[in-house]
């Protein structure tokens, strides 16, 4: 181009061209050159586009071979539901720590803002939870990247026009969330419940109709259940389990609880915070709901009520659980709270015949105990550890620990998990002896429960999210 201007300057005009022409001439060619210059600058940007692609690419072979390392080795990824993808706070997996500080052993730590006492969800890369505003107000949903800690998405997904009461334990954002592949569902009691997709953080669907009066704040999580999102409300008001399609978040089915057995109670005792479970009992499945005044039995599917067991408690918190024949499961505000372990057979009343053993002695009303390999191990409020016999409900070791206990233990490698309010957290031995291995102190409080992913520990403070792992 510049050779071409020079000749325009010294050449003399020649074979009946003017200047005119030669000033077409470079127009045309200097548009030409614009042109060029665009699809150069187009062709860099979609090389530099295939770059990153290529280096996303190779990340995630890296990361799936990764997983696909740690799936090999026993390890598993995902923690789907509050206490686990199978309810019951165990992992099986290999290599958790034992020993962490603030400066040791922390892959990476990250602030959450509002606050809130769900526990982390884990499906792949993603960490989700839910928080509030110190209003609660607005409602959040969050999801954190595993490898990297980078805030993926911060959604507020309700505004409710009114906001409930929680009690001083509680939060507006403690119903721990539901995830599977594609879907997150976020459920903030009778503040509302909501399916969002996991790949573009959009909603789906939201429901925020269906009510009861929780008076001290929402609590129970959401379960899946093959097509089903199963939810469970127990307030003064009303009482009820309701099955959703979790894909268009309409209602399958709805089952009033029994009512007969709450006229004669005062309002404040019929209420709940309960999360159900599955369990298959000569192959059939039954949904185990142990909320307020009565523990029950229903068809997963339908919401038909298949047996109950009746007592008289109310505020149930902590969850049930299911041990070689046994559905074990603590009553409610009741001083003493009983532990009861019953036959889940037969159908309609057997409280007559069906409890094999209960216990008064020690049983958390909050935290939910978890049972592993024929041992039961629970953790009362006021830091009291007791391992029983789930067969026969008969102390094995009574230990003693310091602080406040809210958060349920979780068991995994051998260890036993034990997170005090204060941030003080206990690492015991699982098996027939006391032995706390570890003392391990984290800035803030503790609610929430910690989950699992591969060989690391995810706690939520009322700070920070923290990815603990073995870091030698």
């Amino acid at each position: 181009m510049l050779y071409l201007i020079f000749n325009l300057a010294i050449l003399p005009f020649s074979n009946g061209q003017s200047k005119k022409d030669l000033q077409v001439q470079l127009g045309k060619a200097m548009s030409e050159q614009e042109v060029l210059k665009t699809e150069i600058r187009s062709l860099t940007e979609q090389l530099n586009n295939w770059k990153a692609q290529l280096f996303n690419m190779k990340s995630e072979n890296e990361e799936l071979k990764a997983q696909i390392s740690q799936l090999n080795a026993g390890q598993m990824i995902n923690w789907t539901f509050y206490r686990g993808s199978n309810l019951d706070g165990i992992s099986r997996n290999k290599n958790l720590p034992q020993n962490w500080s603030e400066t040791e052993n922390v892959v990476w730590k990250t602030p959450v803002h509002g606050s809130g006492s769900s526990s982390p969800v884990i499906f792949g890369d993603q960490v989700w939870i839910t928080t509030a505003d110190s209003s609660g107000r607005y409602l959040y949903a969050m999801c954190i990247s595993f490898k990297t800690s980078r805030i993926i998405y911060d959604i507020k997904v309700f505004e409710p026009d009114s906001v409930t009461p929680i009690h001083r334990l509680n939060s507006h954002a403690t119903p721990t969330p539901a995830i599977e592949e594609d879907f997150v569902y976020v459920h903030f009691g009778s503040m509302g419940t909501a399916c969002l997709e996991t790949d573009s953080g959009k909603v789906v669907w939201k429901r925020e109709d269906l009510k009861c009066d929780h008076v001290q704040g929402p609590a129970s999580s959401p379960i899946i259940y093959k097509n089903l999102l199963i939810l469970h409300y127990e307030g003064v008001d009303i009482q009820y389990l309701i099955a959703l399609n979790k894909r268009t978040g309409e209602t399958i089915w709805k089952s009033i609880r029994p009512q007969e057995l709450y006229v004669d109670q005062p309002p404040i005792a019929r209420k709940a915070y309960i999360t159900p479970i599955i369990i298959n009992v000569e192959g059939r499945d039954l949904l185990i709901s142990n909320g307020s005044e009565v523990c029950i039995a229903y068809d997963p599917m339908t919401g038909e009520e298949i047996w109950r067991m009746r007592y008289i408690s109310d505020s149930t918190i902590s969850m049930p659980m299911y041990s070689n024949g046994l559905v074990i499961f603590a009553t409610g505000l009741l001083d003493p709270i009983r532990l009861l372990a019953i036959k889940p057979t037969g159908k309609g009343d057997i409280t007559d015949t069906n409890i094999v053993w209960e216990t008064k002695t020690n049983v958390p009303q909050i935290n939910s105990p978890f049972v592993k390999d024929g041992l039961i191990y629970m953790i009362h409020e006021r830091g009291t550890l007791s391992c029983l016999d789930a067969e026969s409900g008969k102390n094995i070791y009574t230990g003693k620990l310091k602080g406040e206990f809210y958060a349920s233990p979780i068991c995994g490698d051998h260890k036993i998990y034990l997170l005090s309010r204060k941030g003080l957290i206990y690492v015991t031995r699982e098996g027939r002896e006391f032995l706390v291995l570890a003392e391990n102190k984290l800035d803030g409080e503790i609610m929430a429960t910690p989950a699992v992913s591969g060989s690391s520990l995810l706690i939520r403070t009322n700070k920070a999210l923290y990815r603990i792992e073995n870091r030698e």
